[in-house]
Formats: structure tokens, C-alpha cells, sequence
């Protein structure tokens, strides 16, 4: 535990940074575009996140299950070689998928989203370049080594070339295209920064990369992969495929102001994916201790939860009037459900990680699957009835069903036991929890 919340403390930092600096570039944003070209904004860094993120295997996962011992924090390097390989070749995979992908929903787009045509180059470059600036894998050797701190470090190059780019494009070229710029460099340099930091951590060789060893070692792989991936897809549909529809629905004005609703009354969702990312790597080096710790980090986050959503309810009209300007001030109360469904998200996070550390990605995701596409299966009529405000709805009904789900999951899951296996001696050999 004490280990989890110092890797933790790191990852709340670079999100407390993240946080800050998201605030200086969404004002400068907001304000230099207006609602409209703020939306038109929104759509197209939702379109880049939409592809990568559907397109993208959560390799970081991999190689933190098939890099670690499983004995409490070990690294076998042969075996985190190895695993990193596989991941290196599934982001060569993702990469020619995605780009294939983001020229389809490109060439699409004028049919049912609320682009003008003369961005629609400027939307799939944005989609290449972010598709080329993956980084779940050194995200991943970082991870599995326990190296947050410099994990931390790397990533707080994003918002920091975010927010002097948009203060650049603010001067300079205040226009949709000057802000599309500022996000394209900040991902490619975060990019790099992260693999120049990972690969001073666990060298990468190239003869490690191949799709076949980890399948050939562990029967289960590809299954694995198709959950995580399929999981991973899920949230961002929770997210950024929402906003599109939004969009869709009720155009760019209601996405922008979606957006930023989305940004600021759900920061508990990127706090709720720290603490997965925390709480991952222990499960996994720590399988016997695993029920413990993910029951701990349920109760803080409860309490987490609620605190956040008081200072939303009292702090959140005025902070969204002064970082936004007066005329987003009607979407608070669509930023208050937002903040109540990032509680929830809070919540399961540690429960979700449990299910996809003991191997049962694919519980994790049937579990997932179902209340989402039920949240846009139903989204246009939550429009219809209240505009951002049923939209709001529908993520939070989403994220209640899918958390509920994860709990039901863990206590009826008939492997959650206490494993006594003879031993060779005539003894018995007594295993904590497993899933």
C-alpha cells in the first residue's frame, strides 16, 4: 500500500499539473473561438481521440501482465523483453488500422457531423499524427518498473507545449487550425519524451518485436488483447464517441459546450483512470494481497467522490463562467452530472482493475459494453428532452449500470475463494483470493 499511494501521489501530481495547464488552454480556446468554432474544435480533437483510442491496444496492460513475476514487484527481463515486443507490434498494427479508419469516417463526416468541409483535411491529419504519437507501450515499461515518478515527468510535457501553443495560437493565429496545431505538437512531443525515458529504463531490440511469442507462451493472449482493446474502445466511446454524437444531435455549439462541461465536471474520470493505472501493476505483482487493496481504494475513492461533487455543486458555475466566459454558464448543471457520474467512475475504477489483472478482461468488458451502448442507443432522445443536461443523463446512467455491474461480477465470480491445493508432501498449500 505504501508503495501504491506513492506511485499514486506521482500520478495525482502530473494530473493536478495536467489540470492547471487544461485550464489555461480551454480559456484561451474558448474565448478566442467563441461557442461555435470552440465546438467545431471539439469535434475534430474528438474525431483524432475517437480513432486512436478505437484503433489502439491498451499495451501498457500487456506488458505489465506478462512483464512481471508476480511475486510482489520483480521484473524478469527476458520476459518484459519479450512482452514488450508484442506490444511494439501491435502499435505498428494499430497505426496502419487506424489510418485506414480515420479516411473512412473522414471521407463520412460531411453526412452526419457538423464540420465545414475546408477542415476535413485539417480533422484526418490530426487523427494520423496522433495515431503516430501512441504511447501506451513506454507507458507500460515505465509502469511495470515502478518508474512513475519519471513516467510523471514525461507526460507533464503535454499540457505544458498545450498551453504555450494555445497561448501562441491565441496571439497569432486565434482560428480552429491554429489550436488543432498546438494539440498535434504537444502529443508527438509527449511521445517522444515518454519512449526517450522508457527506453533508458528497459533498452528495446528490435528482434523482440513479433506477434507470435506471447501467443505461443500464453494461450489466453489474444483473447486478452480483443478485451483490453474492446474495453479501451468502450471508454472512449463513454467519452469522446458521446461528444460526436452530440454534435450529431444537437450540433457544434451544444458539443462545445459539452466539451467543456465534459472537461471540467468530469476530471473525476481522469482521476478515477490514475487510480487504475496505480492500482494495475500491484494487483498484478501482488495477486495474493488483491481483493484487500482494491477494497481500500474503493472506500477512499467513495469518500474522494463526494467531495468532489459538493465543490462542484457550490465552485462550479463560477469557475466555468470565469474559464469559459458567461455564455457557457448554461451548462452547468450539465457539469454537475457530469462530476456526479466521474464519483461513480471513481469508484469502480479499482474494481475494474481487479477483474482485468486476474485475467477476466472479457467480464470487465461485457460489463462495460452493455450500459454504454444503452447510453447511445438512448442519447438522441436524452438530447430531444433536455438538451446537454439528458446527455449528462445518459453518461451517468452509464456509468452506474457499468459500475454496479463490475461488483455484481466480483462477488458472484465462483474463482474468488480461498485455493487450497495438496501439496507433494501430503500438506496443503493455501492461496489467498484469486480470480
Amino acid at each position: 500500500m505504501k508503495r501504491l499511494f506513492s506511485n499514486m501521489g506521482w500520478l495525482l501530481g502530473g494530473r493536478g499539473f495536467n489540470a492547471v495547464l487544461s485550464l489555461v488552454y480551454l480559456a484561451l480556446a474558448t474565448r478566442a473561438l467563441g461557442t461555435i468554432g470552440f465546438g467545431h474544435f471539439a469535434l475534430i480533437v474528438a474525431l483524432g481521440q475517437t480513432i486512436t483510442g478505437l484503433a489502439n491496444f491498451q499495451t501498457w496492460q500487456f506488458i505489465v501482465r506478462w512483464g512481471a513475476n508476480g511475486d510482489g514487484g520483480s521484473v524478469d527481463p527476458e520476459k518484459a523483453a519479450e512482452a514488450t515486443g508484442f506490444a511494439i507490434a501491435l502499435d505498428f498494427v494499430s497505426v496502419v488500422l487506424g489510418i485506414a479508419l480515420a479516411g473512412a469516417v473522414v471521407a463520412s463526416a460531411p453526412y452526419w457531423l457538423e464540420v465545414p468541409s475546408d477542415m476535413l483535411w485539417l480533422a484526418f491529419i490530426y487523427c494520423v499524427i496522433s495515431l503516430a504519437a501512441i504511447r501506451t507501450t513506454p507507458t507500460g515499461i515505465l509502469r511495470l518498473h515502478f518508474r512513475f515518478a519519471s513516467a510523471t515527468a514525461a507526460e507533464a510535457v503535454q499540457p505544458l507545449i498545450r498551453a504555450v501553443g494555445a497561448g501562441l495560437a491565441f496571439i497569432f493565429m486565434p482560428t480552429v487550425a491554429g489550436f488543432i496545431i498546438a494539440y498535434a505538437i504537444a502529443e508527438v512531443a509527449v511521445a517522444v519524451a515518454l519512449w526517450i525515458v522508457a527506453a533508458r529504463v528497459q533498452p528495446v531490440s528490435l528482434h523482440t518485436i513479433s506477434l507470435k511469442a506471447i501467443p505461443a507462451r500464453h494461450k489466453d493472449a489474444w483473447g486478452f488483447v480483443v478485451s483490453t482493446n474492446l474495453s479501451g474502445s468502450l471508454s472512449i466511446a463513454g467519452k469522446q464517441v458521446m461528444i460526436l454524437l452530440v454534435g450529431t444531435f444537437g450540433g457544434a455549439a451544444l458539443a462545445g459546450g459539452f466539451r467543456v462541461a465534459s472537461q471540467l465536471g468530469q476530471a473525476l474520470v481522469s482521476l478515477a483512470q490514475t487510480v487504475s493505472k496505480a492500482i494495475l501493476p500491484e494487483l498484478v505483482h501482488s495477486r495474493e494481497n488483491a481483493l484487500e487493496i482494491a477494497r481500500r481504494m474503493a472506500n477512499i475513492a467513495a469518500v474522494g467522490g463526494v467531495i468532489a461533487v459538493v465543490t462542484a455543486l457550490v465552485f462550479g458555475r463560477l469557475g466555468l463562467e470565469l474559464i469559459a466566459g458567461e455564455e457557457f454558464g448554461v451548462f452547468y448543471w450539465a457539469m454537475v452530472i457530469l462530476a456526479i457520474a466521474g464519483a461513480v467512475e471513481l469508484v469502480g475504477a479499482s474494481l475494474e482493475s481487479l477483474l482485468v489483472s486476474a485475467g477476466k478482461a472479457h467480464v470487465a468488458f461485457i460489463v462495460r459494453a452493455v450500459p454504454t451502448v444503452l447510453a447511445l442507443v438512448f442519447l438522441s432522445a436524452a438530447i430531444d428532452w433536455n438538451g446537454a443536461k439528458g446527455a449528462a443523463f445518459a453518461m451517468l446512467g452509464s456509468s452506474s449500470l457499468a459500475v454496479i455491474g463490475f461488483y455484481v461480477a466480483i462477488l458472484n465470480l465462483s474463482q474468488i475463494r480461498l485455493v487450497v491445493e495438496p501439496e507433494e508432501d501430503g500438506g496443503t498449500d493455501t492461496k489467498l483470493p484469486k480470480l
